[in-house]
């Protein structure tokens, strides 16, 4: 954390149920990002609350919310009910290998009856993931009538055949604990587990007229109560000195439950960490990242209406977003609580674990609406705006070697790219450009022109914003960069294209992500002079970015060679700068660029390849500074 730890910041920081701080916020793009959920409408309200070992650091509520609020948690309550089942699990009269035929005999010679409380509990029970449209509504009356309105339901697969999210298969889980106890499941979550963590504002409870018990969405919960319900999770099994989950019981809820089951593409974990592994969920919780050996560092329980709980073994922390999405607004504008707010989870690493250069002068960081999506910024310095463009798979820590040194004479500003570091995520056939979120960036910053720097993917940007707003330009470099032709840089004109793209990411799919990241991750690196710590820093954010864009049919993004069309008409007097490592590939691209921007200037870094900033960062630091102050000294003559 670049000189400070967590503890030093909490040292001087009071967080308090009221949203009033005292000193330094120590996740400001969170309190950001959270406050512009519930500014656009997304939530009336919601809270947060963020812990380290056993210290709250952080704790606030936005909106009306407060931490006694009871809030329809959806998908989060999953982890409650396993943590119920696996509580009747431990008293030995239930297993996690018993078929449901063992206690619900209704299902006689129906293959469904094969199914294991472990596989209804995983996703894997092969059972329809949710009651179909043309049947009678199942209101989730109670667990006995839910398998009434199952028994006549085809299966979809074979039991362990594929993972299939959904939540009908969990209301027979729910009844076998009902038959083994004699018990209703509400009773059995407050005996197992509401109780004994003191959770009274926790219930499954109707949703809507008629729908309860709902094992797989229809809890309700407060802040204070499902933060109990974490501590319990992270400190394995025992609360306040009591045990209530078995370590058995953790380390079943935590492991690998998919097994050898099919993972269709685009699920949770993939969509959202660029993982391709099938171990993808436990009992009742996601397993969104794990270590070398297998073991999960990084749990939660995601729902589609914004609540968020995680815990982070790599950093010992538990973190809750607990919310509940205002239906219209969120869908009109395309927001989705389950695929947004893990986005925390990724501020409060990137807080502990992202260097920031110290005591720089006018330093701010925040969030950007843009298009359906925020980007995450920082800036610092005053001085004529010179804005940082990153690279391919790579976020705005690339410019570090630049981002502290620029700001003792300039004002700079640097963001992660959609689809990049902390910024939102595109999504197939939602065509945008980079080049319309960099102008909702100078407008957000009031930035009228500025110097542009692009690197590579943030080159390609540069191009098209000096064929689309030139009039916003003070100067323009592109560092590595061309006229993009490959995925995002038009539409796919046929299904032929489609299914060629289809096959290269299942290719992707199959080799593995961490495969390609780490062939990738030594391309860039092959023939590299990058000092250590630069290239620790390239391999950290290859292994952060997400993948989205090799796991994915891209959008339209850039505008590729339509750039070179409209710059051959508007014949754009910007100085541009281009900038290439003496090691680096030449461009076929030069001479079509050159021939469209009349002020075009060529220099070459000595000793660099590809990421010439970060193998020669003064050479690269020099050229930046010496072009850009030629420019301002001409336009003060």
């Amino acid at each position: 954390m670049c000189g400070k730890t967590l503890a030093m910041l909490l040292a001087c920081y009071l967080p308090v149920a009221t949203g009033v701080f005292a000193a330094v916020d120590p996740f400001p793009l969170v309190t950001a990002r959270v406050q512009s959920w519930v500014d656009r409408g997304y939530y009336s309200g919601c809270s947060v609350w963020i812990v380290q070992g056993n210290r709250t650091c952080y704790e606030r509520c936005f909106g009306n919310a407060t931490p006694t609020t009871g809030v329809y948690i959806a998908s989060a309550g999953k982890w409650l009910a396993s943590a119920a089942v696996l509580a009747v699990v431990d008293g030995k009269t239930l297993s996690l290998d018993d078929r449901v035929v063992k206690w619900i005999p209704e299902f006689g010679t129906d293959s469904k009856g094969g199914a294991t409380l472990r596989q209804l509990f995983s996703h894997t029970s092969g059972y329809p993931p949710y009651q179909p449209e043309d049947r009678p509504c199942d209101g989730y009356q109670s667990c006995s009538e839910s398998v009434e309105h199952l028994l006549p339901l085809a299966p979809h697969y074979a039991s362990g055949e594929r993972f299939e999210y959904g939540g009908l298969a969990m209301q027979v889980a729910g009844r076998m604990v009902e038959v083994t106890t004699g018990k209703e499941w509400e009773t059995i979550f407050q005996e197992m587990i509401a109780k004994p963590l003191g959770m009274t504002g926790t219930h499954f409870t109707p949703v809507d007229p008629g729908h309860t018990p709902m094992l797989a969405g229809g809890a309700v919960s407060t802040l204070h109560d499902y933060e109990r319900f974490l501590t319990m999770i992270a400190e394995g099994g025992m609360f306040s000195g009591r045990r209530v989950l078995s370590k058995d019981g953790i380390t079943a809820m935590e492991a690998d439950q998919v097994g050898n089951a099919l993972v269709k593409r685009e699920e949770f974990v993939e969509r959202l960490r660029g993982k391709t592994h099938r171990g993808i969920y436990g009992l009742g919780m996601w397993r969104e990242e794990l270590d070398e050996k297998g073991g999960v560092t990084l749990m939660s329980s995601p729902s589609w209406a914004g609540t968020y709980p995680w815990i982070d073994k790599r950093h010992d922390i538990r973190g809750l977003i607990i919310a509940h999405v205002d239906c219209p607004r969120a869908n009109k504008a395309r927001f989705s609580g389950f695929w947004t707010s893990p986005i925390l989870a990724d501020m409060v690493r990137a807080e502990l674990e992202w260097r920031k250069p110290a005591d720089l002068p006018a330093y701010e960081e925040g969030i950007i609406p843009a298009g359906q999506g925020d980007l995450a910024y920082e800036a610092a310095g005053a001085g004529e705006p010179v804005v940082l463009l990153h690279g391919h798979s790579l976020d705005r820590r690339m410019w570090d070697p630049q981002f502290a040194e620029l700001a003792k004479h300039y004002r700079v500003i640097r963001y992660d790219l959609r689809g990049y570091g902390l910024s939102d995520k595109p999504a197939e056939g939602q065509d945008f450009l980079h080049a319309e979120d960099l102008r909702a960036v100078l407008d957000t910053l009031h930035v009228d022109k500025a110097h542009i720097v692009g690197l590579s993917l943030g080159g390609y940007v540069v191009l098209d914003f000096l064929a689309l707003h030139p009039d916003r330009i003070l100067t323009a470099t592109i560092a590595s960069g061309g006229i993009h032709r490959g995925a995002g840089s038009r539409k796919l004109a046929d299904l032929k294209e489609r299914d060629a793209r289809l096959a290269e990411i299942e290719a992707v799919r199959s080799e593995g992500i961490d495969v390609f990241k780490k062939r990738w991750c030594m391309m860039l690196l092959k023939g590299s002079t990058m000092a250590p710590a630069e290239a620790g820093l390239l391999t950290a954010m290859i292994a952060d970015w997400s993948a989205w864009q090799p796991l994915h049919i891209e959008p339209q993004l850039v505008l590729g060679p339509a750039a070179i069309e409209r710059l051959a008409k508007t014949r754009t007097l910007v100085p541009v700068l281009w900038l290439r490592g003496e090691r680096d590939a030449a461009s076929p691209d030069r001479e079509s660029i050159a021939a469209v921007l009349p002020n075009l200037r060529m220099v070459t870094i000595p000793n660099a390849g590809h990421m010439s900033n970060m193998e020669q960062p003064a050479a690269f630091t020099a050229a930046l500074r010496d072009f850009m102050g030629r420019s301002q000294n001409r336009s003060e003559r």
